[in-house]
């Protein structure tokens, strides 16, 4: 599967990434937080086509505000964890409620997943694990057959998911950073801001692994 960062163009906003099954191609989008028609072109250009799903990793705005242009320009499937689905519904539980380039507008889950649901692009896997603690329904992303996590706002390059906001845990963010640390192998790790790194690399260098969970 073909796995790429795409640039929304606003730093505010998360990473978002397209996942591509080249042989059937199908693809996914995760974390669309801005759409219009240049970002749309973006899409084109990285290869996007038959788009079946949008993927969140949580509720959180910079993560989610372009969810109802790209449905309604495609028709994807929204797909989120259960227990932050009503955030693509409250702008006050997603934190949408301030100066951003474009309002939130409500739009609802079409797939609410739980933690080992599979999604499939083609033949290929995409495994939820459910990550609580930055949201109660933070997920990450497996892609078991790439060695690719997508991890969202709970694991960054050398740091975790803040916990201070509304749903946020901090036990639940250790014990949910203690099963990514304890996957099998290494991974390149995609997280929901700054920049790529390896699960192998966060294991020995992490400061927030280092300091709250070995």
């Amino acid at each position: 599967m073909t796995v790429k960062k795409v640039d929304l163009g606003h730093e505010v906003f998360a990473n978002c990434y397209v996942l591509i099954d080249e042989k059937t191609g199908e693809s996914a989008i995760v974390d669309p937080a801005y759409f219009n028609e240049k970002i749309a072109t973006v899409f084109k250009d990285a290869g996007v086509g038959n788009l079946k799903y949008i993927l969140l990793t949580h509720g959180h705005f910079d993560h989610i505000l372009g969810v109802h242009g790209l449905k309604e320009a495609t028709g994807a499937k929204v797909v989120i964890h259960k227990d932050d689905a009503d955030f693509l519904l409250d702008p006050d539980k997603s934190l949408a409620n301030g100066n951003f380039p474009e309002p939130q507008i409500p739009v609802e889950a079409d797939i609410t997943v739980s933690d080992g649901d599979e999604l499939f692009l083609g033949d290929e896997p995409i495994r939820v694990i459910s990550t609580p603690g930055h949201t109660m329904g933070s997920v990450c992303y497996e892609l078991e057959n790439d060695r690719v996590l997508i991890t969202g706002d709970t694991l960054f390059c050398m740091t975790a998911g803040r916990t201070d906001l509304y749903g946020g845990n901090e036990s639940m963010l250790i014990e949910s950073l203690k099963r990514l640390i304890a996957l099998d192998g290494d991974y390149r790790v995609l997280p929901g801001h700054n920049r790529e790194t390896t699960l192998e690399r966060e294991r020995a260098r992490n400061w927030y692994i280092r300091r709250m969970v070995k």
